[in-house]
């Protein structure tokens, strides 16, 4: 398995609708300015200092595919930290911090230490320690306060664009009415033919906060394509966690051109 596959795994870093949400028409939602559906978005963050879950993920790129289950540690806005079995084996760690990203593979016995543009080209849009924490947390991974938007309802979803766009680069983010949590994150590339959607199929409850159950990613370039889903187990926060990482020594570095 080549080192990418990991990294994407840990990171993240689709298809479904979201589940166990009620049928509403579009007629029942209530309009709201689209100041206050952003700040509605934001003051229903998941509100923590640590995370600590059991996480299933799935990988396919066409080519291979493997399904590691994974524990996934978080510290507000400072670590994530990531360790990825099969079948019991320790396969690889990650330590992503908002400085750089860590990890190291034992089928390879390689260790990659740097920025992130491993993942920000891989995925067509520049990746950066907040995106992928806000990602993970169901958040929109662009600060939805930066800038002015437009909003609308459509398919009994609120609806978010930029009122004006970035050269190239088109964005596009669905909100649940009731939750204010995202549905779908569109972010697309046309003259590149690079397409990024992450979808959140159902949320659960932890701790009375609404916190992603599945989330599924589909990365598109052309004719290539490569999906990871994730499916969150079980969800701690609070708690105090540990953030071990030592690369073995031995370990081949791996170097982005």
């Amino acid at each position: 398995m080549s080192r990418l596959i990991y990294l994407l795994c840990f990171s993240l870093i689709i298809l479904q609708s979201c589940k166990g949400t009620k049928a509403i028409s579009d007629a029942s939602i209530k309009k709201l300015r689209t100041e206050k559906i952003i700040a509605n978005h934001y003051n229903k963050a998941f509100n923590f200092n640590t995370i600590n879950a059991k996480v299933k993920v799935k990988y396919d790129d066409g080519k291979q595919s493997f399904s590691p289950t994974v524990t996934l540690r978080l510290e507000k806005d400072k670590k994530i930290w990531v360790s990825a079995k099969l079948l019991g084996i320790t396969l690889a760690k990650a330590y992503i911090t908002p400085d750089k990203v860590s990890y190291y593979e034992k089928i390879n016995n390689t260790f990659f230490e740097g920025d992130f543009k491993l993942l920000s080209e891989w995925l067509g849009t520049d990746l950066d320690f907040e995106k992928i924490q806000e990602l993970l947390l169901g958040q929109a991974i662009f600060n939805l306060r930066g800038e002015k938007y437009i909003s609308s309802i459509d398919n009994q979803k609120y609806r978010l664009s930029p009122k004006k766009e970035l050269e190239l680069f088109e964005r596009l983010f669905i909100l649940n009415p009731n939750s204010f949590k995202i549905f779908s994150q569109q972010l697309k590339q046309p003259l590149q033919n690079r397409n990024l959607l992450i979808n959140y199929n159902s949320y659960q409850k932890v701790g009375n906060q609404d916190f992603p159950k599945e989330i599924n990613i589909l990365a598109s370039e052309g004719i290539k394509r490569t999906s990871i889903s994730i499916d969150y187990r079980s969800v701690d926060y609070n708690a105090k966690v540990s953030f071990p990482f030592k690369i073995p020594s031995g370990y081949e570095q791996v170097t982005i051109e």
